[in-house]
C-alpha cells in the first residue's frame, strides 16, 4: 500500500485551509462520519465548519480547560456561541496528556508528560490531534471502535491532520494512528 504525506515548509495557521481539505477529502474517501479538531478561540472550528458544509461529517472540536485562562487559551463564551451555531459541538476539557494534578507537582516525569514529549516529536499538532481524541472518547463523544480523524496545529491554526483510532485514556495503548494526512516538516 502506497500513501502520500503532506508536509508543510512552515508550522502554522496559513496551513489550515489545505490541512481542511486534506482531512475532508480523507474522510469521504474512507467513510469517516467524525472530524475532532482543536480549536482555542473558533477559528479552525468556523473554518472548518465552512469547509465540511453538507458532507454530513460531525465535527466537534476541543477546547482547552479554564485552567489556561490567563495565558488566553481559552474560548470565550461568544466565541462558543458562534461555534455552536453553525453546528459543530464544543468539548472543554482537560488536557489528556498533562496540564492536570500532576503538573502541579512537577510532572516533567509523569506518564502524560512522557507521552505528550514522544508526540513533540513528530510535531506539536501531532501530540494535540491524538490528545483531544482521548479527550473526546472520555467525554463519549467519540467511539473508540471506528477510525476519526483529528487535527491540530502548531499555536493557531491546523497543520496536522490523522487517521486514528481512538481510546480512552486507561485504553491508551490501544489508540492507534493509522495514516498521517499531513504535519508540518521539521528539520
Amino acid at each position: 500500500m502506497r500513501m502520500q504525506i503532506t508536509y508543510f515548509d512552515e508550522e502554522g495557521k496559513q496551513n489550515t485551509q489545505e490541512t481542511l481539505v486534506l482531512a475532508k477529502q480523507r474522510a469521504q474517501e474512507l467513510g469517516i462520519q467524525t472530524v475532532v479538531l482543536a480549536s482555542s478561540h473558533g477559528y479552525t472550528a468556523l473554518e472548518a465548519a465552512r469547509v465540511f458544509s453538507g458532507t454530513g461529517i460531525a465535527l466537534i472540536a476541543v477546547t482547552i480547560s479554564a485552567g489556561f485562562r490567563e495565558l488566553g487559551w481559552c474560548m470565550s463564551a461568544d466565541e462558543r456561541a458562534a461555534v455552536e451555531n453553525t453546528g459543530v459541538t464544543v468539548l472543554t476539557s482537560q488536557l489528556s496528556f498533562g496540564g492536570g494534578v500532576e503538573e502541579a507537582f512537577g510532572g516533567d516525569k509523569s506518564p502524560q508528560s512522557i507521552i505528550a514529549h514522544t508526540f513533540y516529536c513528530f510535531s506539536q499538532g501531532m501530540k494535540v490531534a491524538a490528545e483531544i481524541a482521548v479527550m473526546a472518547a472520555e467525554a463519549g463523544l467519540i467511539g473508540t471502535d471506528e477510525d476519526v480523524i483529528a487535527l491540530a496545529g502548531s499555536s493557531e491554526g491546523a497543520d496536522t491532520a490523522i487517521v486514528l483510532k481512538p481510546a480512552c485514556a486507561k485504553q491508551f495503548k490501544q489508540l492507534r494512528i493509522k495514516e498521517i494526512l499531513c504535519k508540518p516538516y521539521i528539520g
